[in-house]
């Protein structure tokens, strides 16, 4: 029997409302539909846009200003010490889920990333939903650009 890969579904699909982006998993309407369908490699081309899409805001977003303090909270709180976009996704998710500042991991907003409704102690799960935001604006400016067409 063929091995299932997960779908990228965050449970909060916005297509059947007729979007052609997902507001959830940011995959393409046709992507969605045919998912099921889709031979392994195509499910990791949308897989690598996907986390390529979530990497580059996150980079634009996100800076370590104390690695010290990122180390000890991934080894707190049993996550991988390093400083690549996997790991610091899996650090900001867990300060959100923890209810945390970002500067206990010793994150930082960028200074063109300051969120307008951040305070210190939900600024981790402002900066996922700033990064879930940013990530649907630049998914819906690529399927424009690249499968939209126009009458």
């Amino acid at each position: 029997m063929a091995k299932r890969r997960p779908t990228p579904c965050v449970g909060i699909c916005s297509t059947t409302f007729g979007d052609l982006v997902c507001r959830g998993c940011q995959r393409y309407a046709h992507e969605i539909v045919q998912w099921n369908g889709y031979d392994e490699n195509q499910h990791q081309q949308v897989w690598r846009r996907l986390k390529g899409l979530r990497d580059q805001v996150l980079a634009q977003m996100i800076l370590c200003i104390d690695q010290q303090s990122f180390s000890n909270y991934c080894q707190d709180a049993g996550l991988p010490d390093q400083q690549g976009s996997d790991e610091v996704y899996a650090v900001l998710a867990h300060l959100a889920q923890h209810g945390r500042p970002l500067q206990a991991a010793g994150l930082a907003f960028s200074d063109e990333w300051q969120p307008e409704t951040s305070t210190t102690e939900s600024d981790s799960l402002a900066a996922l939903q700033s990064l879930d935001a940013e990530s649907y604006v630049r998914a819906q400016a690529h399927y424009e650009r690249s499968y939209k067409v126009t009458v």
